[in-house]
């Protein structure tokens, strides 16, 4: 913690260094070539030395500007009072570059072995840099505030975001929590028709129903799972549907093995398929088949639910089932518009849906 936060300082302090030096350069560039333009040629390092004494002075003088501008910035409630603070603080500080300057001039004169006195040193500094002086800490004062601004609409975009993410996930738990209460009570609903009839049948449900509920309880309730999990999970389920159906359907599932690890919302294929059930098998007298498919489609991922049942009526259903509308929910708040979900009549009878998830990250 203490070393993050120290290279965190070590690399802000390096960063206003390089910029007042890049600063001081700039203007060691324009003072050698408009000394050459009017015939007093100074040399290069003259040059640097003299601008680099000008900016690394401000270089310090900027840290007193900054703390004064996140002290009083400009939006505050009492802006007559903020500025004439900075008013008194720019007067200031301009005064206590000039000092400055004039110090580092004597210390520059001894260096060169020409020396001045304070007073030969301030005195043309005064009259020829402190109406500029002032310029200078306007313009420090504006690129913090620019700079404190941003960060804080970063800070704030950044928070947004997180607060946009947990309400997603929140939505999403909601989804989950209607959707396994909704399928836990129709397979109880099954199970409690079969009591009266056949007896061993509903004990056999019971217990598959209760490896179900084992193997949902061992979830951790993320609202993505692996492909892999969630066909086991239907196998589980039909294992149910075939004892509660007397096998009067059968299903093929298909999956391609390079997709078994593709990360999926959890119990997508569940309400799909009891969909199919309920209304493509139940419905009929003939033996009724479903087809599950998970396939790569490029760099997507291809899910199908399809039945032999009737079909979907012209014009569509007047309105979607509990699982169909959950389901149709869920994909919208995980993927957005990156994902497809349709349901269409098959061409030899029946109903498709189909889901294309996004490629994995």
């Amino acid at each position: 913690m203490h070393s993050s936060s120290g290279s965190r300082s070590f690399l802000r302090f390096t960063g206003v260094v390089v910029l007042w030096t890049l600063v001081g350069l700039a203007f060691a560039s324009q003072f050698y070539l408009s000394s050459s333009l009017v015939g007093r040629s100074v040399s290069w390092g003259e040059a640097i030395s003299y601008s680099l004494g000008d900016w690394y002075v401000w270089a310090v003088l900027s840290l007193p500007i900054v703390m004064l501008a996140r002290r009083f910035p400009p939006d505050e409630s009492r802006p007559w009072r903020t500025g004439f603070i900075h008013l008194g603080a720019a007067l200031v500080i301009s005064l206590v570059y000039v000092v400055l300057r004039a110090w580092v001039g004597q210390v520059h004169g001894w260096v060169i072995e020409e020396p001045v006195s304070f007073g030969e040193v301030f005195q043309p500094l005064l009259v020829k840099t402190y109406p500029f002086n002032l310029l200078i800490y306007g313009v420090v004062f504006a690129a913090s505030h620019a700079l404190d601004y941003y960060r804080k609409y970063h800070e704030r975009t950044v928070h947004a975001l997180e607060l946009e993410k947990h309400l997603a996930e929140a939505r999403l738990q909601a989804l989950l929590r209607q959707l396994k209460p909704h399928f836990l009570f129709n397979t109880l609903n099954g199970i409690a028709s079969l009591m009266h009839s056949d007896v061993d049948a509903a004990d056999k449900m019971l217990v598959r129903l209760s490896e179900l509920l084992r193997l949902t309880m061992n979830q951790s309730g993320q609202p993505l799972t692996v492909l892999r999990d969630e066909v086991a999970f239907i196998e589980k389920y039909l294992d149910i549907e075939r004892i509660r159906f007397r096998d009067r359907f059968t299903v093929t599932v298909t999956v391609d093995p390079d997709v078994r690890e593709w990360p999926v919302p959890s119990l997508v294929l569940q309400p799909l398929v009891e969909n199919a059930i309920r209304h493509g098998v139940e419905p009929q007298t003939r033996d009724g088949h479903i087809d599950v498919i998970a396939r790569r489609a490029g760099e997507r991922l291809e899910l199908i639910v399809a039945d032999n049942g009737g079909g979907m009526p012209a014009g569509g259903f007047s309105r979607e089932g509990i699982g169909v509308g959950n389901t149709r929910a869920r994909l919208q708040e995980l993927y957005g518009e990156s994902h497809e979900f349709a349901l269409t009549n098959r061409p030899g009878g029946g109903l498709e849906v189909r889901i294309v998830l996004p490629p994995s990250t």
